[in-house]
């Protein structure tokens, strides 16, 4: 396949069998790239010595390359804030870390950038609060010195506007990028995850962000519940998103870094088969895109 974009998948929403979700991602898929989160049912932070080194050698053995890694870094509560209501899910996808151990995730994930030859590391910017402004100034500072670290050991970080964090819409990601203006701190875009949050994001939300500060794209779908009482995941292509214009805005405007499947809805059954309906879905909408043949 050739696209202008690294198009990718999160292995782990495929399945917990490393092996076999580079078998899957390689040989049906025909993809060159994975995002790398979960693997044998440890999140990518626990793993040791020895499953790193499985982990490459089956990488090589499938010929795939590794966009980035999708940590958890700053998926905590922000300590002297009120509690979080979303803070009981910190251990989703295998990370139960607190927020004293953050520059220690910090350091571990630059670790494993270097053990799988990447330059991207994925974070958050702590559960959401009701109201964040007393401490988005504090934030913003623990972003920056992140940033500074993640710089000196030439990684990009990637922040993630995740529905159940404090930047999670395209108008609180653009205010994040202004606040934090290092040239390696760049946005994680996920319009389903800001679609989540009821916002308009294609055109409207992709069209408020500076395009040269995206860095990576996570591709999921959102639709009504059919109670009308908010949101739930969807298959691709079956959703709220206009994933066709998005693929063909991003080719547009020249970004050339990975769109990577996050499936996330589980309508088929299994992740797998779930993963394989929503990949042929964007698969087919990067080819209407003109992003990939």
């Amino acid at each position: 396949m050739k696209s202008p974009f690294h198009v990718t998948v999160i292995t782990d929403e495929i399945t917990q069998d490393f092996g076999r979700a580079l078998e899957i991602a390689a040989q049906d898929f025909g993809l060159d790239y994975v995002e790398l989160r979960g693997l044998w049912n440890k999140n990518i932070m626990a793993l040791d010595a020895k499953e790193i080194e499985e982990a490459r050698r089956l990488l090589e053995k499938y010929h795939l390359r590794v966009t980035d890694i999708g940590s958890p870094l700053f998926k905590v509560d922000w300590p002297g804030a009120p509690l979080s209501e979303y803070s009981p899910r910190r251990d989703s996808f295998g990370a139960n870390y607190t927020f004293e151990q953050q520059d220690e995730v910090l350091e571990r994930t630059i670790e494993l950038a270097r053990a799988f030859q990447t330059d991207r590391v994925r974070g958050f910017d702590f559960w959401r609060l009701k109201d964040d402004k007393p401490y988005r100034a504090a934030i913003d500072e623990k972003l920056i010195a992140a940033s500074e670290k993640f710089a000196k050991a030439n990684i990009i970080f990637l922040l993630e506007n995740e529905y159940e964090c404090n930047t999670a819409t395209s108008t609180e990601s653009v205010r994040t990028l202004n606040a934090v203006r290092a040239s390696n701190f760049m946005l994680n875009w996920d319009p389903g995850n800001a679609a989540m949050r009821g916002d308009n994001v294609f055109p409207e939300g992709y069209a408020r962000i500076p395009f040269m500060r995206i860095g990576h794209v996570h591709c999921k779908d959102v639709g009504r519940k059919t109670d009308g009482s908010g949101f739930e995941w969807a298959a691709m292509g079956k959703g709220l998103i206009d994933w066709t214009e998005q693929f063909r805005a991003l080719k547009r405007d020249g970004y050339h870094f990975a769109v990577s499947l996050e499936t996330h809805w589980h309508g088929a059954g299994t992740p797998e088969a779930s993963t394989r309906i929503c990949w042929a879905a964007m698969k087919d909408q990067l080819q209407k895109a003109g992003a990939l043949s």
